[in-house]
């Protein structure tokens, strides 16, 4: 990676981008140019840093993109200069698609579509190309997998398993940042994007939990044209997220475009509990109707209520400036040790928050914010929890695509009214009434096993304890615990009988 980095220029470029320290700058070249005749080339017309993310592989790709949304952390040029990774890398050939296509559907493409365009989008894991359907005049928008794209990231997810390991095993205070299970986490991830049936699959559900939602929309899938290497989608014509310039001259309101993506986030992400995860310039268009557009359902995050319930107190919390109330979630969840200070955690947190009030969102530095963050998780203990991965990603990417619209944007005065809707239907009087309905309906579920339950648990017939072998002692808890759970479960069966 770092003679890659060296050999096509990018390693200053990103050491600048970052503000390392002159040291590690120093350092970082004597030990890699030496060897950077081991990197690869990458595509020379392409700018340094996203030559060498297109050459390592698809992964990296991935972590460019990101960055790519943030041009509070890595400055204008470098965020510009990685917007390419969206959706303008190198393509591969029709006629490799074409075989594909008919591998997958079955048919020949000429006899699928009376037309088929030179691909109008290419990014890490597939390209699309505009077609229109033989049979009914329809334009189409037809995702084709890269061809070999299942072995490129077979390769880069090793590499990264191999430097988990290798951080873990010199750096045993990483570990409670679970490097290898958040490499794990991701496998899990890209492994369900390699499949475009998996994918059609969530852009229907999303397509049904967002049917309603005023100033946004998804393209339609076509099942009867869609395989696992070939997606096959309605056409939808519009501006890309991304391009300033082409919105305001459409006419579009670029901070009113901002609050909406992020409102849009935080309504998916709290209501339904299903988001998507790749929101980044090149998956999202503008309509000429206004309405924003959202693509490529690869990389798709669900969270349960929960931590749904948690998610929004949190926010809530930082929203009204309440850090003692935030703390104690953390502390209820289970996000921070019990044997660490809530009322100090409250004080880091405030540390975090009072910065960002008052103060005009462009003057707010993320890097050093997120550094601080990064200290106060060292600092009480807090592990990585990989079920909020996706959120948190896709908060970071969705923050950046908002602030890219409109630098001045406040994300806390945006997520308000969201976050506060949620709470009042999810933590509220009438809430509580249905999660009592949800626990009733459960236990009458048990109605009929719950007598064999009890008898079971009452004429058992363990050793006495004091004698009892150590698995014994573990069958006399269980026996007990099973007993207490079913006469609990009775009780409530009978209540709600």
């Amino acid at each position: 990676m770092g003679a890659t980095l060296e050999r096509t220029g990018a390693m200053p470029v990103v050491l600048d981008a970052f503000e390392a320290p002159r040291p590690l700058r120093m350092m970082a070249r004597a030990l890699v140019w030496p060897f950077q005749w081991l990197g690869k080339r990458g595509d020379k017309a392409l700018p340094p840093p996203t030559r060498a993310l297109q050459a390592l592989g698809p992964a990296y790709i991935k972590f460019g993109q990101i960055l790519s949304t943030r041009p509070d952390l890595v400055g204008d040029d470098l965020a510009h200069q990685l917007r390419i990774l969206q959706d303008k890398l190198p393509p591969f050939s029709v006629e490799d698609a074409s075989k594909m296509i008919e591998e997958e559907l079955g048919a020949p493409v000429d006899e699928l579509f009376a037309e088929f365009s030179a691909p109008v989008a290419a990014a890490s894991i597939a390209q699309v190309h505009k077609a229109r359907l033989r049979e009914t005049g329809q334009d189409v928008a037809i995702k084709v997998l890269r061809p070999g794209i299942e072995r490129a990231f077979q390769r880069d997810i090793d590499v990264f398993y191999f430097v988990a390991d290798f951080i873990e095993f010199f750096s045993p205070a990483s570990r409670r940042l679970k490097p290898r299970d958040v490499i794990a986490h991701f496998e899990g991830v890209v492994k369900g994007e390699l499949d475009l049936r998996l994918e059609a699959a969530s852009a229907s559900e999303f397509a049904a939990n967002t049917e309603s939602d005023q100033g946004f929309t998804l393209p339609s899938i076509l099942w009867e044209l869609s395989h696992r290497r070939v997606m096959t989608m309605s056409w939808a014509e519009g501006v890309s997220l991304g391009d300033n310039a082409a919105l305001a001259a459409a006419g579009h309101d670029l901070h009113e475009l901002g609050e909406r993506v992020l409102q849009l986030f935080l309504s998916h992400a709290l209501r339904d509990g299903f988001f998507h995860a790749d929101m980044h310039q090149g998956n999202l268009k503008v309509a000429a109707s206004g309405e924003i557009i959202a693509f490529d359902f690869g990389i798709m995050g669900h969270i349960d209520e929960y931590t749904r319930r948690v998610y929004a107190e949190i926010l809530y919390g930082f929203i009204k400036r309440d850090y003692q109330r935030v703390a104690e979630v953390h502390f209820e969840a289970g996000y921070v040790p019990a044997d660490r200070d809530v009322d100090e955690f409250a004080r880091a947190l405030r540390a975090v928050g009072e910065p960002i009030f008052g103060m005009d969102a462009t003057r707010i530095s993320m890097g050093k914010l997120l550094s601080y963050l990064f200290e106060v998780t060292e600092r009480f203990g807090m592990e990585t929890r990989t079920e909020l991965i996706l959120l948190q990603r896709t908060m970071v990417v969705v923050e950046g695509v908002a602030r890219s619209l409109s630098p001045q944007l406040n994300i806390w005065e945006v997520a308000q009214p969201i976050v506060e809707d949620y709470i009042k239907r999810a933590l509220g009087p009438r809430a509580l009434a249905g999660d009592l309905v949800k626990t009733l309906q459960v236990v009458a579920r048990f109605g009929p096993r719950l007598p064999k339950l009890v008898e079971q648990a009452l004429t058992a017939e363990p050793p006495a304890p004091n004698h009892a072998s150590p698995a014994s002692k573990a069958r006399l808890a269980t026996i007990s615990a099973t007993a207490g759970a079913a006469a609990a479960l009775l009780a409530a069966y009978l209540v709600s009988s």
